[in-house]
């Protein structure tokens, strides 16, 4: 007991001295979210329906092709050619928008891209002297593209790897960088119970650049002749992309010819926030309609999202299937958000 207390007193020591203040370990993890410490932060909204009213409970689940933003190795299980499209309304007016194609090649693998841009109307520029506006305008937007690859490397266990642009803009200014999404897939015999693992957005950092960051600074203000119109650029700090762990389980305890139930289970740990876990159901009626339902960000700090719904149809004709979905989820203090979609099998 001794040795503990004075490695622990030893260690906290190291902790004051170099500068981190604090108390303990556990202490401040509990009081250390770091909410807003990321770039694109678009990246972290749930880009399809289905998910969504599975309270983001997807990871395991990596059945279509959506699985490209949750698990890109579901895509190796998928056996046919998918394309979806799919809209936000997001928060404040914000527009998300979803297109995805995925192509099975044999043993080869499976190859798909995926594009996500997010909108919003032009505003007007204001300023502390004229609070109405300067006349001008100024728009901000995202764009993520991505090329995936997925193969089963046994019949039970798949992997997956996504390679993606990200870019982001205001005004004049933007910040562009790569990531790179890492998925696995094992499935057993057990009533369908699936395990999936996923690393979404690990790559370089990201930096603001552009005309908006330009000033004109005086070397030497105190001296007579001094150019006060030096052209210089203000050097913006680097941000890490928002960084996500997901680990999740699914399985489907009812499996008959006309009736389907799956539920899900996935545990989060990001970069930029508190860890939190999400739960969704999913049952299935011949096939056609199905009906979803979920929960979001539990044990989460200070989270306004929580309860998830939604429906789907399929209905297939000339050889191919035909999908729409609908996702509902809601944010609290900041009302709801709508997702619709649109998908074929062919």
């Amino acid at each position: 007991m001794n040795l503990i207390r004075n490695a622990l007193r030893c260690f906290s020591a190291l902790c004051i001295t170099g500068g981190l203040l604090q108390v303990g370990v556990w202490q401040a993890h509990a009081q250390v979210t770091k909410t807003g410490t990321t770039l694109a932060q678009f990246l972290k909204i749930n880009v399809a329906p289905r998910g969504a009213a599975l309270g983001d409970a997807f990871v395991a689940v990596a059945n279509d092709v959506s699985a490209i933003y949750w698990n890109v190795a579901g895509l190796a299980r998928l056996g046919r050619n998918e394309f979806v499209v799919a809209h936000t309304n997001w928060i404040a007016d914000v527009k998300l928008e979803y297109s995805a194609l995925v192509i099975p090649l044999g043993d080869i693998g499976t190859i798909g891209g995926s594009i996500t841009a997010l909108t919003m109307g032009e505003m007007d520029v204001r300023t502390v002297d004229r609070p109405e506006g300067t006349g001008e305008r100024f728009g901000a937007g995202d764009l993520a593209v991505g090329f995936s690859y997925a193969r089963n490397l046994t019949d039970r266990f798949s992997f997956g790897l996504t390679a993606k642009y990200v870019n982001e803009y205001i005004w004049h200014m933007g910040a562009s960088g790569f990531g790179v999404d890492v998925g696995t897939l094992y499935q057993t015999d057990f009533h369908g119970l699936t395990i999936g693992m996923s690393i979404s957005n690990f790559g370089a950092k990201m930096r603001y650049n552009g005309n908006d960051g330009i000033i004109y600074f005086n070397v030497n203000p105190g001296k007579y002749g001094t150019n006060d119109k030096v052209v210089a650029d203000i050097r913006m700090a680097e941000w890490d992309l928002p960084l996500i762990y997901r680990v999740g389980v699914a399985i489907e305890p009812v499996a008959a010819e006309q009736h389907r139930l799956k539920i899900a289970v996935d545990a989060l740990h990001p970069n930029d926030n508190t860890e939190s876990v999400n739960v969704g159901a999913e049952y299935v009626f011949d096939n056609v309609v199905s009906l979803r339902t979920g929960y979001k960000a539990l044990f989460r700090k200070n989270s306004e999202e929580g309860l998830t719904l939604g429906a789907g149809i399929a209905y297939s004709v000339a050889g191919a299937r035909l999908k729409a979905d609908y996702g509902w989820a809601d944010f609290g203090r900041l009302k709801s958000v709508h997702r619709f979609g649109l998908g074929i099998e062919f």
